[in-house]
């Protein structure tokens, strides 16, 4: 069962690309979806006004799959709490 991070990229990509939810999986790759650059571009801004944080270029454009775009969310978010409460990113 994906966690519910996963399970929100996937809601987000399912409601920016038209698909059933049910049929993304969290290894499936953009290509296998379908997802173009510019699909990737909405999905990016998609996330990054969900969970009000900037996805850097250079990280985005390393997400080719479900999975690394969750990680590279992770990341993001792990960084924004670190910043947020005080202590230094790790």
């Amino acid at each position: 069962m994906p966690d519910d991070l996963t399970q929100d990229v996937i809601a987000v990509i399912a409601r920016e690309q038209r698909l059933p939810a049910e049929s993304i999986s969290p290894d499936a790759t953009f290509d296998e979806l379908k997802i173009d650059s510019l699909d990737g571009v909405n999905i990016v801004f998609a996330l990054e006004e969900k969970y009000n944080l900037t996805i850097p270029d250079e990280v985005a454009r390393e997400m080719k799959s479900v999975r690394q775009v969750v990680e590279a969310l992770r990341k993001q978010l792990g960084a924004g709490i670190a910043v947020m409460d005080g202590s230094t990113p790790a």
